[in-house]
C-alpha cells in the first residue's frame, strides 16, 4: 500500500511539472522556456525538478510520450467497443485524432517548430518506436475484425498497424513541412488537401477497403491548421469541424 501511495504521489508530481511545462511551451515557446521558468511556475527547487527529469530535453521527450499515452487512451475504448464495425472503428479513430489535435493545436504548433531540429532526432525516433509498439497492435486488431467481417481485404492484417503508424508519421512530416512554409493560407490548404488525398488513398489500399469508405479528415480541419500558421489567416473562413468526408475524395 505504501509503495502504491508513493507511486501515485510520484506520478502526480511528475504530471504537475509536465502540465506547467506544457502551459509554458504554449505561452512563451519551447525555445524561450527554461527550467527556471518551470521552477518559478511551481515554486519548486532544482533538486525537485531533476528528481523527475534530467534535462530540458528529457522534459520534452516526456511531453511527447504523454501525448502518445493520451492517444492510446482515446483509441482503446474504440477498439474494444463490441457494437462498432471495423470501418466504424477506423472512422471513430480518425475523428478522435482530429478532435484531439485541434484541442491541443496551440501546444502542438509550438512543439512542431522545434520537433524537427537535428538535436531532437533521437527523441523523434524513440517516440516513433513507442507508437509502433503501443498503437500498431490496436490498429491490427481492428484490421483483423474487418477481414473477419468481410469489409476489409487486407492481405496482411497483422502487419496493418505497423504500416498505418509508419504512414501516419510520414504524413505528419509532410503536413508539418506545409504548415511551417511561408505561404498564403489558401496555398497551404491546397497542398494539405493534395497530401491528404495521397495519404487516404494509401490507407485504403493497405486496408483493402472501397474508395471513400474512410473519413480521414475534412476541409474544415485543414483550414483550421492552415489558418493557425498563416499571416493572412483573417482572410479565411475557418471551420473547426472534425467530421465530413474523406479528404481523398472531397477535400
Amino acid at each position: 500500500m505504501a509503495r502504491t501511495v508513493k507511486e501515485h504521489e510520484y506520478n502526480a508530481r511528475r504530471n504537475e511539472i509536465l502540465d506547467a511545462a506544457q502551459r509554458l511551451v504554449t505561452t512563451i515557446g519551447y525555445e524561450q522556456m527554461s527550467i527556471q521558468h518551470v521552477l518559478d511556475a511551481l515554486q519548486i527547487s532544482k533538486g525537485a525538478f531533476y528528481h523527475y527529469f534530467g534535462s530540458k530535453h528529457a522534459l520534452m521527450e516526456a511531453l511527447a510520450e504523454r501525448q502518445l499515452d493520451e492517444a492510446e487512451q482515446r483509441l482503446l475504448p474504440i477498439v474494444r467497443d463490441p457494437e462498432l464495425s471495423a470501418l466504424a472503428k477506423f472512422n471513430h479513430f480518425f475523428a478522435a485524432g482530429n478532435s484531439w489535435k485541434l484541442e491541443q493545436k496551440d501546444f502542438l504548433l509550438e512543439l512542431m517548430r522545434v520537433w524537427y531540429a537535428d538535436s531532437n532526432v533521437i527523441i523523434r525516433y524513440k517516440v516513433r518506436m513507442a507508437a509502433l509498439r503501443v498503437l500498431a497492435p490496436l490498429l491490427a486488431e481492428i484490421a483483423r475484425q474487418g477481414v473477419a467481417e468481410g469489409t476489409l481485404n487486407a492481405a496482411f492484417p497483422d502487419q496493418v498497424g505497423l504500416i498505418l503508424i509508419s504512414l501516419a508519421y510520414d504524413f505528419g512530416d509532410l503536413l508539418t513541412e506545409h504548415l511551417l512554409a511561408r505561404e498564403p493560407a489558401a496555398v497551404k490548404v491546397q497542398r494539405l488537401e493534395q497530401t491528404l488525398a495521397v495519404y487516404a488513398d494509401a490507407i485504403e489500399r493497405v486496408l483493402g477497403t472501397a474508395p471513400g469508405a474512410l473519413t480521414i479528415a475534412d476541409a474544415g480541419v485543414l483550414r483550421a491548421w492552415a489558418a493557425a500558421t498563416s499571416e493572412d489567416a483573417e482572410d479565411m473562413v475557418v471551420e473547426n469541424t472534425t467530421g465530413g468526408t474523406n479528404g481523398a475524395h472531397s477535400g
